[in-house]
């Protein structure tokens, strides 16, 4: 009779004998557990705030469009707007006064993450690119990039020289 190989000696190992790792453990919940339960209220200020502002931002492309090859002057004001308001929006909800659990995701996620539009900022880059209008699109990468994160960097110290006072 074969004797069976042990599991340092390559046998089958059954993944009964060990634990599952699923994202429910590493994320230390009750396995099966809804991630979204007891989120009602985030998911719908997330949800309507992002309505808000992917709506703010449509009307902001129809009142000012893009003509083909040109500087997307629009998307630009956009992103750079958006990010320096998220500046603004760190310091008021995390350093200055207690906020609402609503307001982040509501504002943040919702009304900015709806309004700024990232993807827009890659396809009109793209496009730009593959239309040959290079000087264009690199002035437009550069543009973005530096004003976005200049923009955020000018929103967190306007906020916190504007608000010494009301720390909380």
């Amino acid at each position: 009779m074969p004797v069976p190989l042990t599991r340092a000696q390559g046998a089958a190992v059954s993944h009964a004998e060990e634990p599952e790792i699923t994202d429910d453990v590493i994320a230390g919940r009750e396995p099966g557990t809804a991630v979204l339960r007891g989120q009602g209220a985030a998911v719908a200020a997330v949800a309507v705030g992002g309505a808000l502002g992917a709506l703010a931002r449509w009307g902001i492309g129809l009142a000012w469009p893009t003509p083909h090859g040109g500087f997307p002057t629009a998307t630009l004001l956009i992103n750079v707007v958006g990010c320096l308001l998220m500046g603004v929006l760190v310091v008021h909800v995390a350093e200055v006064r207690e906020a609402h659990p609503l307001v982040r995701p509501f504002l943040g996620v919702g009304v900015l993450g709806g309004f700024t539009t990232f993807s827009t900022f890659a396809v009109d880059s793209q496009q730009l690119l593959l239309s040959h209008h290079l000087g264009t699109a690199f002035g437009y990468l550069a543009a973005t990039v530096l004003g976005s994160v200049g923009a955020a960097a000018l929103g967190l110290a306007l906020a916190r020289a504007t608000t010494r006072g009301g720390r909380r």
